[in-house]
């Protein structure tokens, strides 16, 4: 979502006289991994596996992928749904767990994660489309 000029100067205001009233961001991208410690085995694909189904029940925009997830929604909402983990995986008897987590967010512009990957993906594929011929300084476009 843009953030209007005048809520830009309403945050800028409160952030340089009560910066613990601030609001968390309306909408971010959190990418996070789980890290259960001390269980029996080097294995930890049961408990991506219960991270996943809590992940589809609780209706989050999400994305597993190969070292651990994203998520798309509200800073409290991504927050929140990651404590859920943590205490879900607790409940299952994972005693300790440590997380790597990392968050974006933006106010210039409403951007998902598939937009993220698709603007590479564009840039990948115009280099498909041509190629430069570096001895001359010509770019020949193939079709």
């Amino acid at each position: 979502m843009e953030t209007c000029p005048q809520l830009k100067e309403v945050l800028r205001k409160m952030a340089d006289s009560e910066p613990t009233n601030l609001p968390t961001p309306a909408s971010c991208t959190a990418d996070f991994c789980l890290i259960p410690l001390g269980t029996p085995t080097a294995s930890v694909s049961k408990e991506v596996a219960e991270v996943q189904r809590l992940l589809k029940k609780s209706g989050v925009k999400y994305s597993m992928h190969s070292a651990g997830t994203t998520l798309e929604g509200s800073w409290d909402q991504c927050m929140h749904i990651i404590g859920q983990c943590h205490s879900m995986l607790h409940a299952r008897g994972v005693v300790r767990i440590q997380s790597d987590i990392r968050v974006g967010s933006r106010t210039d512009k409403k951007q998902s994660f598939e937009d993220k990957v698709s603007a590479v993906e564009k840039l990948l594929a115009a280099d498909n489309e041509h190629v430069e011929d570096e001895d001359a300084g010509e770019i020949t476009y193939k079709r």
